[in-house]
This record gives structure tokens, C-alpha cells and sequence, in this order.
């Protein structure tokens, strides 16, 4: 199996199955916003809005956050910037109601429920909302197909008047073990034992997402590694 890794193996994940029972889906996003959390998901996004943050001190920073999971990156980028005494305007938005609901009540127990919106939205079908000066999104593009990749990347572009920010897997012989290891260490459940590993293997490696940022017309794009097992691609809109 590992050295399949050569080439992308797209496998589809329990997640994403529309039909999975909501308790273990609910039981896996809380599992997986852990793992999110000692993997340093936000802090991967943070550095970039930080610094645009701090230059425009005259208005909020607008940032929308797609394909949200159970709402940790954007609570995380709330929460960092009250700190920081940044001030950003947050929305972010899922296919799945169960990951929205889970997210509202994340955001609700940090008590900044009122400084997010969260809503339903299939970036597959459906062009995003836009005026926002950054759309993040994280650990999504692995989920889909090349071509599928390239309509959100586009869509993401085409959302956001300043930056754009992917923050992903990347597919290697050593981020497999590492994921795999850590999903079975940190959780008993199934679909996150099955879906992790899945998710490595199912990744794009730099190169790729490079390549796949051109195509959707992210031309200016770097795509840089980023601890553990992560790359970010980020790009400047003009």
C-alpha cells in the first residue's frame, strides 16, 4: 500500500456518505476537531490574516471559511484574534446541516456564538457569497476529484477581493503512517480511523496543488509545508 503513494488513490470516505447516522458522524467531528487542534490547524491560517488583519486597522477583516467541519478553524481564528485585538468578521459554511449544527454549538461554548455565521452551502454546485477579503479553506480538497478540486479552488478565488488560503494533507509515505498512528491512538471511532488514513492517500502532494491552483486560475500561488503532515497554498487575488 505504501508504495502507492507514488500516485494519488482517491478513496471516498465514510464522511462524506449523506447517509452516515448523525450520532457517529457528530462523534467523529468531535474527534476530529482533537486531532485538528494538536495539529495546529488554525495556526496554519493565522500567521496570513494576522498580518492583513494589522494593516487595515480601520475596518473588521472579512473571512469566510469553507467546507467548516465542526466550526474549529474559524472558532480558532475568532478566539486568536480577541487575543491578538484584531477584529475579524467570520462566516463559514458546510454541505452538512449535522457539521453546522456541531459548529454553531462549538462557537456557542467558546461564547463568540454571535461573532460567527454559520450556513449550509455546496461549494461544489453552487458560486460562493462573495466580498470577503480572505476565504479559507482546510482539509477538504482531498476529498474531491481533480476537477472538482480546480471548481473550488476557482469558486474560493472568486469569493475573496485579497488572499485565498488551502490548507491541506500531503500524500507521503511517512504523513500516512504518522496520520494513521494518530487516529488510532487519539480515537475509538470508526469513521475516523478509517477516514484518516483514506484522506492521506486520497491527498495531493505541493506539486499538485500547484498545478491544480493554476488551472483554477490562481496563477501567483506557493504552496509551502507546514508541521504536521500539511501544506498551505496561498494565494494573492488582484
Amino acid at each position: 500500500m505504501l508504495s502507492a503513494l507514488a500516485r494519488r488513490d482517491r478513496i471516498p470516505e465514510l464522511m462524506d456518505d449523506p447517509g452516515l447516522d448523525p450520532v457517529a458522524h457528530r462523534h467523529a467531528l468531535a474527534a476530529l476537531a482533537r486531532i485538528n487542534g494538536l495539529s495546529r490547524s488554525t495556526a496554519v491560517l493565522w500567521g496570513p490574516i494576522r498580518g492583513l488583519a494589522a494593516k487595515q486597522p480601520d475596518r473588521p477583516l472579512r473571512i469566510l471559511d469553507v467546507a467548516c467541519g465542526s466550526g474549529d478553524v474559524p472558532v480558532g481564528l475568532a478566539l486568536k484574534a480577541e487575543r491578538a485585538g484584531l477584529r475579524l468578521e467570520i462566516d463559514a459554511c458546510d454541505l452538512s446541516p449535522t457539521a453546522v449544527q456541531a459548529a454553531e454549538e462549538a462557537a456557542q461554548a467558546a461564547r463568540i456564538g454571535e461573532r460567527i455565521r454559520f450556513f449550509t452551502h455546496d461549494v461544489i454546485r453552487d458560486p460562493l457569497p462573495g466580498g470577503y477579503d480572505v476565504v479559507t479553506c482546510s482539509l477538504f480538497l482531498h476529498h474531491l476529484s481533480e476537477d472538482d478540486a480546480v471548481t473550488v479552488l476557482r469558486r474560493v478565488k472568486d469569493a475573496a477581493r485579497a488572499m485565498v488560503l488551502v490548507n491541506d494533507l500531503e500524500r507521503s509515505r511517512f504523513n500516512y503512517l504518522a496520520v494513521w498512528l494518530v487516529c488510532h491512538a487519539l480515537t475509538r471511532s470508526p469513521v475516523v480511523r478509517f477516514d484518516g488514513p483514506a484522506s492521506v492517500r486520497s491527498a495531493f502532494t505541493p506539486d499538485e496543488a500547484l498545478a491544480l491552483a493554476s488551472r483554477a486560475g490562481l496563477s501567483g500561488a506557493t504552496v509551502v509545508r507546514r508541521w504536521p503532515c500539511r501544506w498551505l497554498l496561498r494565494g494573492t487575488v488582484r
